[in-house]
């Protein structure tokens, strides 16, 4: 795999594992340059990204007095807050399919975006897309597309959920990474009982794209007033568990140098178990706020004395907080299994 290496780009290459293949481009706009540039013109299936060029497609010509039907809103503003596959199942097919594609590289001057494989015209997500490309989306909304436009798209974009429609955690990379002024379009495709997953997908020589790898993207812009815009794109081996995928490009988004971005605070530590819950206070009387992939990396801030949880070979009454989910993981389930938290402050 060719790389591009030059400063901090160094570093963001050798965080690539042997057995991902990643493509990375960050651009800071308020001094008009690339900080990180790794593979940016590799193209990758897009997954949910390519939501960006549909609702795109749909505002271009509509006019700054434009008033969106609410049928369409109720489609549009989950499809950018929540991933949602239907509402882009919907504009695909009522609007062309790959003529989308066509009509956004045109106009957006993309020069390594394309419709999906021939195999596969009606597989949205099978649209050929690049880190480069991405940026130059983000370009256009931030800095070219009348202002209704940019509000209506960065505006959902801000309010992402942290749950897909489809029930996967969306906070990975820049969303786990960085605090408070982030905007995320993320991607992932091929995980076991994802929206993104097909039994049928085509065999890697029916496409020089890959159909196979899982694939996982986190996009978007990073700090005030949007300066940082971010593109991560990853394919990794066939089977890998979406925590571990996960668990990857967030770690590797923590080695960029994305100018303006401030990154959240508190001590990474890896999960254990399966289905573990995020609850709204230290004790499993607690509200149910979200469960966590398997073995993903999570951000701690502190730890509080609670419930006492036992389980085979570990038990402890602490549990950890988890700023990003606004709750409490058993100390069971993070770490290394210790009952208290080795250089976590209590929680005050």
């Amino acid at each position: 795999m060719k790389l591009l290496r030059d400063g901090r780009a160094l570093a963001a290459a050798d965080s690539i594992p042997p057995d991902v293949v990643a493509g990375i481009s960050v651009f800071d706009r308020q001094t008009g340059q690339f900080t990180e540039q790794v593979n940016a013109e590799l193209q990758f299936r897009s997954a949910s990204v390519v939501k960006l060029l549909i609702v795109l497609d749909y505002l271009w010509d509509r006019g700054l007095e434009y008033e969106m039907p609410a049928a369409d809103k109720a489609r549009l503003d989950p499809m950018l807050r929540s991933s949602d596959d239907d509402a882009a199942s919907y504009y695909w097919d009522h609007r062309g399919g790959g003529d989308i594609v066509d009509r956004m590289v045109e106009r957006l001057g993309l020069t390594h975006t394309a419709r999906p494989p021939a195999t596969h015209p009606g597989f949205w997500g099978y649209v050929a897309l690049t880190a480069g490309d991405t940026v130059r989306i983000y370009r256009y909304l931030l800095d070219q597309a009348p202002a209704p436009v940019r509000d209506y798209v960065l505006g959902n974009l801000h309010q992402a959920t942290r749950y897909g429609t489809d029930g996967f955690d969306q906070y990975f990379g820049i969303a786990s990474v960085f605090d408070q002024d982030f905007a995320i379009k993320q991607g992932w495709s091929g995980f076991m009982g994802s929206s993104g997953f097909r039994s049928d997908r085509a065999k890697p020589e029916q496409s020089t794209l890959d159909l196979t790898s899982e694939a996982l993207h986190t996009t978007g812009t990073v700090g005030t007033g949007d300066r940082t815009i971010v593109a991560v794109y990853t394919l990794h081996p066939d089977g890998t568990a979406y925590g571990k995928a996960y668990s990857v490009v967030t770690r590797l988004t923590r080695t960029l140098n994305v100018p303006g971005g401030v990154p959240a605070a508190g001590s990474w530590l890896t999960t254990v178990g399966v289905g573990v819950r995020v609850r709204s206070e230290p004790t499993t009387s607690g509200g149910v706020l979200g469960t966590l992939p398997s073995g993903v990396d999570v951000l701690v801030s502190c730890q509080k004395k609670g419930q006492l949880i036992e389980a085979p070979s570990r038990s402890s009454e602490w549990w950890a907080y988890l700023p990003k989910y606004g709750g409490y993981v058993t100390n069971v389930y993070v770490g290394t299994g210790a009952r208290k938290l080795p250089g976590v402050p209590d929680c005050q």
